[in-house]
């Protein structure tokens, strides 16, 4: 039971030199050393992915036993910025398949279509465990127990229309556009104390994978950069336009394996609303390439990137199942 939902809990090992002095420098710690150079190549590394988390989490919520002046303390801030460029450059290494000339409308279902990794939903709707569902859910918590929130950040950022139906995805996310709806974050803290899992943020993170870490610091990194706001938006259309079908396919395998509907409610409800989302979505990245041209190059790598980092999400899991997850492609997401 979430009964601290202000304060995370940051009972958290370090994975190497970068997150470690992270969480050194977090607690407050004494130390004269200086932060460490990320070494080549380790941009989707647990080490670094951890240590990125760590340095965004702050910008969430507090974290316990972490000063809150730590925030945007100048120190923190520019090794953060050592630690993205290397996960740029990660990922601009990474994700390169897929469309690049040609209306935004027209390419980002072809860039959707294009995702050919593994289904973990699909697995989850026919033959997929309870124990499987609980470590799916688990993986996905660092994420989902704070949906929306890092999309958020690119409201100010944007302007006309593509501002607005930010603003209205947005407010679904939130359950703000129908009176008595609840948060999806809250809904997904619903799902993980039916499975019997701790709700509460971050409780799990010492257990998370840098490949669940990178779902949630793929979007705080668009997020939090106003030079990235066009590859949020190609991040978020990507999202939307690909969850309806793994949503009910989550949902229709809690119900085989006998969860209860309030624990199937966060499923059920993206069914729902991301089926008009996708639509929103797609409208709204079409109109931000249509105000500001410049940008169709970063909305269409943000959109790639959504199907870089799932596929290193689902293989880690189809990984630790013992399954060879690259032979169960997806037809979506």
């Amino acid at each position: 039971m979430n009964d601290q939902p202000g304060e995370a809990v940051l009972g958290v090992r370090p994975r190497g030199p970068l997150s470690r002095w992270v969480l050194e420098y977090l607690r407050g710690a004494p130390t004269t050393s200086r932060p460490p150079r990320p070494p080549a190549g380790c941009g989707f590394g647990d080490d670094l992915q951890l240590a990125l988390y760590l340095c965004y989490e702050g910008h969430f919520g507090p974290l316990l036993g972490v000063p809150a002046d730590r925030e945007w303390t100048p120190t923190l801030v520019a090794f953060c910025a050592t630690l993205e460029r290397a996960f740029e450059e990660a990922l601009r290494q990474s994700a390169t398949a897929g469309p690049r000339v040609g209306p935004v409308r027209e390419l980002l279902p072809r860039i959707v279509a294009a995702d050919d990794g593994p289904s973990v939903s699909r697995r989850m709707e026919t033959v997929g465990t309870m124990d499987e569902m609980r470590e799916f859910v688990l993986h996905r918590s660092a994420y989902q127990l704070k949906e929306g929130d890092a999309h958020t950040f690119g409201i100010p950022r944007l302007h006309g229309r593509a501002k607005q139906l930010l603003v209205e995805i947005q407010a679904g996310e939130y359950g703000a556009d129908v009176a008595e709806r609840m948060m999806h974050a809250e809904l997904f803290a619903q799902t993980m104390r039916g499975l019997g899992l701790d709700d509460r943020p971050n409780a799990y993170l010492d257990a998370l994978p840098g490949s669940a870490l990178m779902v949630s610091n793929l979007i705080s990194l668009f997020g939090l950069h106003r030079r990235w706001r066009g590859a949020l938006v190609g991040h978020l259309a990507v999202f939307e336009m690909s969850s309806t079908i793994p949503m009910g396919r989550y949902s229709r395998g809690l119900e085989r394996m006998g969860a209860s509907p309030s624990t199937r409610r966060f499923y059920d409800v993206h069914v729902l609303a991301d089926a008009e989302h996708e639509k929103m979505a797609l409208e709204m990245a079409d109109a931000l390439s249509k105000d500001e041209p410049e940008l169709v190059a970063d909305i269409l790598f943000g959109a790639r990137c959504v199907n870089v980092v799932e596929r290193l999400f689902a293989g880690e899991l189809f990984r630790r199942w013992g399954l060879d997850g690259v032979a169960s492609a997806r037809t979506s997401a």
